[in-house]
């Protein structure tokens, strides 16, 4: 039998871990025919049509999630009809759960594999000759059987975690994507809108075998590395552990992405974080609300103070991403009481804050619950919040405004100086997003792209819709706008540099001093520094007004340097320099 696996992922940097460990489970146990195909939610279906189709597969597994269960069930009602004695199965999060229903619902599909599916498909290619009714009875599948009816057999039993192989025995295959990895299974916490909580015997893989997967990524030089794991630092010592490796064992490349609860970590992996190199690890922590009613409701159970104050510690260190997650649509929290939430987690500058929407999903305890708490919900993929109790969907739209701009604005990094200069002169950091999305709204522009250029224009215009001084504001949004390239136009608002091309032109011949310092002079060549690299005037030493909060007047001219990026946001070295009489002084 020839079966082919399928992935329709969100994005094209993503990789599907499901369909490639069922994949690696079933050949190393000798099952050989086995195909693998990914594809996005943005191909078209036709493509992927005519692609399974010349793969001539007597099985197509579909992986299915929230955010593709619609284009799996198109995919499979179309493709029944061109291939008719293909057997189509389904597995994944969006299908284990009321699987019978699904089933019934979805007439193209013959099966359903329940929960974690290595040993659920292995099983099945064992036992499977074309025929449905070929199938045995066991844990792990709804399957149909007599006149069509769906029969459900239960989940599958748990997997042993070492039991699982290492997915990733070609990187090339893989190149310019998120690589994802496992080291756990199942979550202690109870959290009522997570699938993860149903599973709380958390199961973890051999040490020994976790290093050695480390090894393969890390001599691979790969660019990103996603633990899946729900709560990572669960077992804090081994996640020590894990941390202390890739220290040890740093390549200098790849960085290695965890979900954490902050509030488990200790002063220990602080000294240890201290040591890492800038880059080489991320953090994402769930924060989801501050409101101790929601956090009851929800079941929620963490000390935020201490939570804080490690995010606090980890930014002050200056070389780890932190991703903070908030979830608007809560039971117990309103709009007013969400926006503080929104402040207390702004406060503590995570590099990326996602303010996410409540998703409803099947199997959690928050759909048994979602009638105490009045949540209407989209009766589709992504099932995601519409109102509830406490939230009307004028104050969901209110908040989807402000998630729009906290997404292009904030979490862009691309902005960052002037924001830190604006949002504090609000008196709340939320009533500034809520003030830019009115605006932002008001004048239709969310219905519209634009490019890199006109969102600065966006922003300074609505700054000036402030009666803010525009005169600094515009050299700290000029200084944001060069930090992360050397932008082809130049901005409306932006001085003539033309006067001084022919002088920094001379600089860039003869001041390599100034430029590179510690670049041997034989080595330099002024034309490559010059083409990778801007110089920009200022009305004041913006290097330490950025980095120190000081202003000082006079006239200076500052490199921005893209041969020399911060690992962490990507922003140039800057080097500014006071001019007078066309005379740089250091």
């Amino acid at each position: 039998m020839r079966y082919l696996l399928c992935g329709i992922n969100a994005k094209y940097i993503h990789t599907n871990l499901a369909i490639l460990s069922l994949q690696a489970y079933a050949r190393e146990k000798g099952e050989k025919e086995i195909l693998i195909r990914e594809y996005t939610i943005n191909h078209y279906v036709d493509d992927i049509l005519q692609d399974l189709y010349e793969a001539e597969a007597d099985v197509i597994i579909f992986s299915c999630y929230i955010w593709n269960i619609d284009f799996v069930t198109e995919l499979a009602e179309e493709y029944k009809k061109i291939a008719p004695h293909c057997s189509i199965w389904a597995g994944g999060p969006e299908v284990s759960y009321d699987s019978r229903q699904f089933l019934a619902d979805n007439p193209a599909v013959d099966l359903v594999m329940r929960g974690e599916g290595e040993e659920t498909f292995y099983r099945l290619t064992e036992s499977f000759d074309g025929s449905i009714s070929s199938i045995p009875e066991f844990p792990g599948i709804a399957v149909r059987r007599e006149k069509g009816l769906p029969v459900d057999y239960g989940m599958a039993p748990m997997m042993d975690m070492d039991r699982i192989p290492f997915v990733y025995d070609d990187f090339s295959a893989f190149e310019h994507k998120i690589l994802y990895y496992e080291t756990s299974r199942g979550c202690p916490f109870s959290c009522s809108y997570c699938l993860s909580s149903l599973d709380k015997r958390v199961r973890f893989r051999s040490m020994s075998l976790v290093k050695r997967d480390l090894d393969a990524f890390l001599a691979a030089g790969v660019a990103q590395v996603k633990f899946v794991d729900r709560t990572f630092n669960c077992d804090i010592g081994r996640a020590k552990d894990i941390w202390t490796y890739l220290t040890q064992h740093d390549n200098g490349v790849t960085n290695f992405h965890f979900e954490i609860s902050s509030d488990i970590l200790d002063q220990d992996c602080i000294d240890l974080f201290r040591k890492m190199r800038p880059g080489l690890i991320q953090l994402e922590i769930g924060v989801q609300s501050t409101n101790p009613p929601t956090l009851d409701a929800i079941r929620r159970h963490m000390d935020l103070e201490k939570l804080f104050l490690r995010v606090d510690q980890v930014h002050a260190l200056g070389n780890i991403h932190q991703h903070l997650d908030l979830i608007a649509g809560l039971p117990h929290e309103d709009y007013e009481r969400f926006s503080y939430s929104f402040d207390d987690v702004y406060a503590h500058k995570p590099d990326q804050l996602q303010l996410g929407f409540l998703k409803v999903l099947k199997g959690t305890r928050m759909m048994e619950e979602s009638g105490d708490h009045e949540i209407r919900y989209r009766g589709c993929s992504p099932y995601e919040v519409l109102s509830t109790r406490w939230l009307s969907y004028r104050d969901v739209i209110a908040l989807k405004g402000i998630e729009e701009l906290v997404e292009l604005y904030h979490n862009s990094g691309q902005y960052n100086h002037t924001l830190s200069y604006v949002v504090p002169m609000f008196e709340r950091p939320f009533l500034f997003y809520q003030s830019f999305s009115r605006y932002y709204r008001g004048k239709e522009l969310h219905k519209r792209n634009h490019n890199r250029l006109q969102k600065y224009e966006i922003l300074r215009d609505f700054l000036k819709s402030q009666d803010m001084e525009m005169p600094l504001l515009d050299e700290i949004i000029l200084y944001d706008l060069y930090l992360r390239e050397n932008v082809k136009g130049r901005p409306s608002w932006a001085p003539d540099i033309l006067p001084y091309k022919k002088m920094w032109k001379e600089i860039y011949r003869t001041r390599r001093d100034l430029i590179y310092p510690d670049a041997p002079e034989e080595s330099y060549d002024s034309r490559y520094a010059a083409n990778h690299s801007h110089m920009e005037r200022f009305s004041f030493d913006i290097c330490t007004f950025v980095r120190e909060g000081r202003y000082l007047p006079g006239t200076y001219d500052c490199i921005f340097d893209y041969t020399c990026r911060n690992p962490l946001n990507q922003e140039a070295r800057t080097l500014c320099f006071q001019v007078e009489e066309n005379i740089y002084k250091q």
